[in-house]
């Protein structure tokens, strides 16, 4: 009997997901835990699994194509078995108020594909060819690992491929019907003073439930901001030391993520979280850590991090900034944060404030380390010195909360050797 594949809800904030790439086709004999696709959501590209088992006789969306949670996304049965009337009857489940009929969204998925068919016939190539213009991405182009590979095997350059997936993504059949431009194809206007121009892109998954998760932080927890200047002299002596040590490498990122977890020890209102009906003060520390990527921002969380050492620490924030970046993080690597630190130094930002991760009460903004005359012992001398802020939530961190917190976290990071002790 066939059974219905449905785009999977992969994270608790999914409505929507893009098929990044099928692994099987339709006709493959598939066994339950075969990889299907890469399914890719508002957080991360995941690998989607088969649970059952037969073969593959229809799939419901093409590389780069994107539908609603519960879309039909594939059917799998007995070979030679008749399923035109599934088809024809499959409803997505309403789950919300906007939830529509999958078949309400085909033709708005299909759109895309039937242009792409007539441009591929003859005629409509020579058509093309005669009006197209030479297409350069100079950013980052964004592209399906299916389209990469065809497109490195045919010699194709993917920033002169208009990409027609879901923000500007280039997919497998853009490569298929890509047509090489002529040198001598006439440049693109000059501009004239004054016109004005625009640009407008498709807000991604990612970045709708940034907006919508920063906006209702902003907007619902009644934030204020408090500033303190931290000596870097002896850490800066200290990670030299540390990371002298063969196969070791710790960064002042790494010191901030340590010293925060300790501090958060005898700090534990700082550790709190919100709720409408409660309060939550946690007694383990799980520090969210900042990390940009294409997107937008995702926080990895790094479990228990009051317990792990300075280099377990660096090792693990390291792995999570790379599979965030390569969106392999999963959901769950970025659920369970009591804290946050986002930290900008590495772009020369000296102080900034930074927008709670609810339902955590506070975030740590750290700037960058700048060299600059300080006094000692009544004398000016060269010092360098590091700008945090903590960001708190006053319905559970009073000033003073705040404050004691900061001065155990410069005490920490001023004397990094207590860190050890």
């Amino acid at each position: 009997m066939a059974e219905i594949i449905t785009m999977p809800r992969l994270s608790d904030t999914m409505t929507e997901g893009v098929v990044a790439q099928w692994l099987k086709k339709v006709g493959d004999k598939i066994s339950e835990g075969d990889i299907l696709a890469e399914i890719e959501t508002d957080k991360a590209t995941m690998e989607f699994e088969s649970f059952n088992e037969g073969t593959l006789l229809y799939i419901g969306l093409k590389d780069g194509e994107s539908a609603p949670v519960d879309s039909l996304l594939a059917i799998i049965g007995e070979e030679g078995e008749d399923i035109d009337g599934i088809i024809k009857d499959f409803k997505i489940t309403p789950s919300s108020e906007d939830s529509k009929p999958a078949k309400e969204e085909t033709p708005k998925a299909a759109a895309p594909i039937q242009v792409q068919e007539t441009a591929a016939s003859p005629t409509a190539a020579t058509q093309s060819t005669a009006v197209q213009q030479p297409v350069v991405n100079t950013g980052k182009v964004i592209a399906s690992p299916l389209a990469k590979k065809i497109a490195a095997e045919k010699g194709i350059n993917l920033a002169h491929v208009a990409g027609t997936g879901e923000n500007g993504r280039v997919v497998k059949q853009d490569i298929e019907n890509y047509v090489p431009v002529s040198a001598a194809a006439p440049a693109s206007p000059v501009m004239a003073l004054g016109e004005e121009s625009f640009e407008e892109t498709t807000n991604s998954q990612m970045r709708k439930t940034i907006a919508r998760r920063l906006g209702e932080s902003k907007f619902t927890a009644p934030h204020y901001y408090l500033m303190l200047e931290i000596n870097m002299d002896s850490a800066i002596a200290s990670r030299k030391v540390i990371n002298e040590i063969p196969d070791t490498k710790v960064s002042f990122n790494d010191m901030v993520v340590k010293a925060s977890a300790m501090a958060l020890k005898k700090h534990p209102q700082v550790n709190s979280q919100w709720f409408d009906d409660r309060t939550r003060v946690n007694h383990h520390v799980n520090i969210g850590v900042a990390v940009a990527v294409e997107d937008g921002l995702l926080v990895p969380v790094i479990p228990f991090t009051d317990q792990k050492s300075l280099t377990q620490i660096g090792a693990e924030v390291k792995d999570k900034a790379i599979k965030a970046k390569t969106k392999k993080l999963t959901p769950a690597e970025m659920e369970g944060s009591t804290f946050t630190v986002s930290n900008l130094g590495m772009f020369g930002i000296s102080e900034f404030t930074s927008i709670i991760n609810q339902p955590n009460s506070a975030i740590l903004s750290v700037g960058a380390i700048v060299q600059k005359p300080v006094v000692r012992n009544g004398e000016i001398v060269v010092g360098n010195t590091m700008k945090v802020t903590l960001a708190c939530d006053h319905r559970t961190v009073d000033g003073a909360t705040g404050a004691a917190f900061l001065q155990t976290l410069k005490q920490y990071i001023e004397n990094p050797v207590t860190m050890l002790a």
